[in-house]
């Protein structure tokens, strides 16, 4: 065993359970690679990193076998703590790493107990913070946060212990695209900071391409290991395994091309070498589309008029926001961390109240209702499902707001039935919950939502910490809803997603409304958004290339077809 990581037929189960979590687990890592570990929920992925820093079997307790050795010392035989300067992880779950009181004491507590200098840990905390984008945020509470900072404190407190080995447990999963492309180009940044080997378990692929070798898993086996070059082209495994491939290998893929390109600038090669070409009368077809779903829209349900919002003694998150949003419209409202999303969108159900300016709900002003009337109008689905699930039974979940509501009991049964079956959970109304997997919670959240058949629905970052597959049933489910009427409102950073569902885009900067129209007109804008922290999905890029702006793979190739053989 060379390697710096090596794992020697590996086998887990944890307490109580007879599956195998992982089984048969061969894998060596080189000091100074980037690993990228892929794979469906519950493949194995955040398994097999709890086992290379001792978690596994330490603290989780469970049936180990094999061997696992990290920097040359046996996992089995040192304490979790003992890893902490050998290898950092960053936990899927980066809420639950952060208790200090401010950023700066996050980013120090490691070195702290390292024992370190004072001006050393000076040195590494800001160099951290300068690293994730979060210097000038040192004296933040953790918890007033966006979602994103959060991920990326998580990651600066385990960069200032300057690790030999960092793993990042799905380290994209609530960062703007551009913070993603930058976790994803840490390589040589992370080698200045004496940081060898990388492994990150990821769920997307359009970043990853910079990795040396790619993992797949699969129910804690290892289906494929190699060079990401090739990898990525294996187009039909990655989809049999649940994950997305890279959008322009998939194209090609599609059209039957027998070499498969990775790049843009690859993919827009073959395009002139063949001398294909948009057609434009099937793309003035699209446009005829996107206007008559804006024609066919209802009337003004939620009016926003000079909106403003600033967090007790905090600078203002929102300043002066004007936007109207109609019945039926599917809106993204997207924007880098700390923009302003999440903040506007709790305005709409009452969470928060304008510091100053008015929100109308269907002509009703925010100010002079309850969140309980609001709520008959506007339902809200959380970024985390665990926080707003708690009954015992997903049945009981879904009654609640009914419930409360008054709903008899004989009507609040079909109609929690109805949600359940919207849902896809008519089987699982008796189930606890907690012991679902977090696509399943998420579909509880919306359907305890859905049951009291709210007009508008918004949902936080709905696909955040789902797989491939998961994430694809949930956008069917909200479009699925969308078409039988009700208004959406989502909030993402999954600019494919924005680009595929939406149609229209609101476009947050520093609380502002920037950009706000057609998700087509919007995603024309390559520049703009580019300013923004934002990056348009490959297929919008290749499509702007070209002139025409095509939203997804579909579109391109029903606009690309007819010029095929020129």
């Amino acid at each position: 065993m060379g390697g710096i990581v090596s794992l020697c037929d590996v086998n887990f189960s944890y307490k109580d359970s007879e599956l195998k979590a992982l089984d048969g687990i061969n894998l060596e890592i080189d000091s100074g690679e980037v690993i990228v570990i892929m794979g469906p929920g519950g493949s194995g992925k955040s398994t097999l990193c709890s086992t290379l820093n001792g978690l596994i079997p330490h603290l989780i307790k469970g049936d180990l076998k094999g061997e696992i050795t990290v920097d040359g010392i046996n996992t089995k035989e040192q304490k979790a703590k003992e890893f902490a300067s050998i290898i950092g992880l960053v936990f899927q779950d980066f809420d639950a790493q952060l208790f200090s009181t401010n950023v700066e004491l996050e980013a120090a507590f490691g070195p702290e107990n390292l024992g370190l200098p004072r001006e050393e840990i000076k040195r590494r905390v800001d160099e951290s913070l300068r690293f994730v984008r979060l210097n000038g945020f040192e004296e933040r509470q953790p918890a007033t946060l966006s979602g994103g900072q959060k991920q990326r404190l998580a990651i600066a407190s385990v960069l200032s212990l300057n690790p030999k080995i960092l793993c990042l447990d799905e380290p994209t999963t609530d960062l703007d695209p551009v913070g993603k492309r930058e976790i994803f180009a840490i390589t040589k940044e992370l080698h200045n900071l004496e940081i060898q080997t990388i492994i990150v378990v990821e769920h997307e692929t359009e970043e990853i391409l910079n990795s040396d070798r790619i993992v797949l898993m699969d129910k804690g086996r290892i289906k494929s290991i190699g060079p990401a070059h090739d990898i990525l082209k294996k187009v039909s495994l990655l989809k049999s395994l649940g994950i997305m491939p890279l959008q322009v290998t998939e194209l090609f893929y599609d059209l039957g091309f027998p070499e498969l390109p990775l790049t843009l600038k690859e993919a827009l090669g073959i395009i002139r070498e063949n001398h294909w070409s948009i057609s434009s009368a099937e793309y003035h077809g699209l446009l005829i589309e996107d206007e008559k779903k804006i024609e066919d829209l209802g009337k003004i349900i939620i009016d926003i008029q000079n909106l403003s919002h600033a967090y007790e003694g905090k600078q203002h998150v929102l300043k002066e926001v004007n936007l109207s949003i109609r019945e039926g419209e599917f809106v993204a409202v997207v924007g880098q961390n700390g923009s302003g999303k999440t903040t506007l969108v709790k305005h709409l159900n009452g969470l928060l109240m304008p510091t100053s300016g008015d929100v109308y709900i269907n002509k009703k002003n925010t100010k002079e209702e309850d969140i309980y009337s609001l709520s008959r109008d506007v339902g809200y689905v959380f970024q985390n499902p665990d926080h707003q699930i708690f009954a015992q039974s997903v049945a009981d979940e879904v009654a609640f707001g009914l419930k409360l509501k008054g709903v008899s009991e004989h009507k609040a049964k079909r109609m929690v039935e109805d949600a359940l079956y919207a849902v896809g959970l008519m089987d699982l109304e008796d189930e606890d919950p907690f012991v679902l997997t977090k696509g399943q919670r998420q579909r509880i959240a919306v359907a305890s939502v859905l049951a009291t058949k709210p007009r508008v629905i918004i949902l936080d970052e709905p696909t955040t910490g789902l797989d491939y597959k998961e994430l694809r049933g949930m956008m069917r489910l909200i479009k699925k809803l969308n078409q039988a009427g009700h208004t959406i409102i989502i909030v993402t950073h999954t600019m494919w997603v924005v680009a595929e569902y939406a149609k229209r885009v609101v476009v947050m900067g520093e609380g502002r409304v920037i950009l706000d129209g057609p998700t087509r007109e919007v995603f024309s804008k390559e520049e703009e958004l580019r300013a923004l922290f934002l990056k348009t999905p490959a297929i919008v890029s290749l499509g702007n290339m070209l002139g025409y702006t095509t939203l997804s793979i579909e579109e391109f190739k029903s606009c690309i077809e007819k010029k095929r053989d020129q």
